[in-house]
C-alpha cells in the first residue's frame, strides 16, 4: 500500500455480524503488507438486524483517508440507506457505492485498495467478482 491517500472500504450488511465477519475475512485474504482500511457497519442502531445510517456514517469516517470511499451493501435497506447518504451528500467527498457480490466483491475492493489502487480501480475490481465463477 502507497503511503499516499488510500481508498477506504465499508462493509454494510443488515447483520453486524455478517459485516464484521466480512471484514475479517477480506482483512486476512488481503494481508502480506499493509492493509487499506475496511469498517463494518452492520445491524441497526439497537444492535438487531437492519440497517442504521448512523452506523455507515460512522464507519466511511472511520477509514476516509483522503482517496475516496467505496461502500458495498448486502440488500434492500442497505443499498437505499447508501444512495439517500451520497445524495444528501453526508458520506466523505469521493464516497461511491460499488455494484458489486458483497463477499467476493468486498475482497477484491480491499486487495485493490491495499495494493494503493484509486477509487475507480477499487470499484472495478469489485465488479469484475461478477464474473467470478465457481463452475
Amino acid at each position: 500500500m502507497s503511503a499516499g491517500p488510500v481508498v477506504g472500504i465499508v462493509l454494510v450488511s443488515h447483520s453486524a455480524r455478517v459485516a464484521e465477519s466480512v471484514a475479517e475475512l477480506a482483512r486476512g485474504l488481503a494481508a502480506g503488507g499493509a492493509v487499506a482500511p475496511v469498517a463494518a457497519a452492520g445491524g441497526d442502531a439497537d444492535g438487531g438486524l437492519g440497517t442504521s445510517a448512523e452506523r455507515i456514517l460512522a464507519a466511511a469516517a472511520a477509514v476516509d483517508r483522503g482517496a475516496g470511499v467505496a461502500l458495498l451493501a448486502d440488500l434492500g435497506s442497505s443499498v437505499l440507506t447508501v444512495k439517500a447518504l451520497l445524495a444528501d451528500g453526508d458520506l466523505p467527498a469521493g464516497s461511491r457505492l460499488l455494484d458489486a457480490p458483497f463477499l467476493e466483491g468486498a475482497v477484491a475492493a480491499l486487495v485493490a485498495a491495499s495494493a494503493g489502487a484509486p477509487l475507480d480501480a477499487v470499484s472495478a475490481a469489485a465488479t469484475e467478482a461478477y464474473e467470478y465463477r465457481k463452475s
